[in-house]
């Protein structure tokens, strides 16, 4: 009995952390939202006396021209490319790594680690995409991203495909399968927890950047979500209500994907902790 209530009251203290730590920044951030200049200058958490939530959300969208709706546009680009460079490259690296042993394996998974390990560096990194003529371009971000991304994602699918049976990598090579066709016939299908899983954390992170698009693609052209906010406070500091419907409309999107695939998260988190 006492453990019972041990583990009801641990799960009622877990539930009311994650009200304090995630649901009451939100409601801030959906309350300022729709208040109106003068009221949100005061920054306090309280309900708006007057709702004009969708008219700051329309000045929003409108402002500068629309650059909202194109930073969503460019985002949204962004995300579904490198995510989809992040997934193919990485489960085929984490593949042959688990799969043929060579002399070669400790420097490859010495270089895997250092990507995690290793800072990004701006100006070397700024010089060699003006070298390959990408800097300030999407395609030059989408390869940043994938750079500093794909070391996750091969950790990630290393792990996953050691907990599947070399016999069907056999019985595929009897029946004639090629290598390519064993990896996305047999083996790629079997990856799909783990898939949905480095799908939301890396289009999360992706979308959710500042830091890269500053650095490697200004520009109103290029602009991000993210950017969006900076350029935003730029011009007007004192407008905290369209500010922070613009914090909204950017934070929908992550919002949506954390909460239907929560369980597919954890299920690829954890599908590789034990080899079976």
């Amino acid at each position: 009995m006492t453990s019972r209530l041990w583990r009801i009251g641990g799960g009622v203290a877990a539930i009311l952390v994650a009200l304090v730590i995630f649901i009451v920044p939100f409601l801030f951030i959906v309350f300022t939202a729709g208040k109106t200049q003068a009221e949100s200058s005061f920054l306090e958490y309280s309900w708006p006396t007057e709702w004009v939530l969708f008219e700051n959300i329309a000045t929003v969208l409108q402002n500068r021209d629309f650059l909202l709706v194109r930073a969503f546009v460019n985002s949204t680009v962004l995300t579904l490319a490198a995510v989809t460079i992040m997934v193919v490259l990485g489960a085929m690296v984490g593949y042959v790594l688990q799969r043929r042993k060579s002399r070669w394996n400790p420097v490859v998974n010495s270089l895997v680690l250092a990507g995690l390990i290793i800072p990004p560096a701006v100006v070397p990194t700024i010089w060699v995409l003006q070298g390959l003529e990408l800097f300030k371009s999407i395609p030059g971000l989408i390869a940043v991203h994938v750079a500093f991304g794909l070391s996750f994602c091969i950790l990630l699918f290393r792990a996953f495909v050691a907990t599947i049976p070399r016999e069907l990598d056999e019985a595929a090579i009897i029946d004639g399968a090629g290598p390519v066709k064993l990896f996305f016939r047999v083996i790629f299908p079997l990856l799909r927890s783990v898939i949905v899983t480095v799908i939301v954390v890396q289009a999360v992170s992706v979308f959710n950047d500042f830091t890269f698009a500053l650095y490697f693609a200004p520009g109103d052209d290029n602009a991000t979500v993210q950017l969006t906010t900076f350029n935003y406070i730029s011009q007007s500091v004192s407008s905290f209500n369209l500010l922070f419907a613009n914090v909204l409309l950017i934070t929908i999107p992550p919002l949506i994907m954390y909460i239907f695939f929560q369980r597919q998260i954890v299920a690829g988190m954890t599908s590789g902790a034990v080899k079976g």
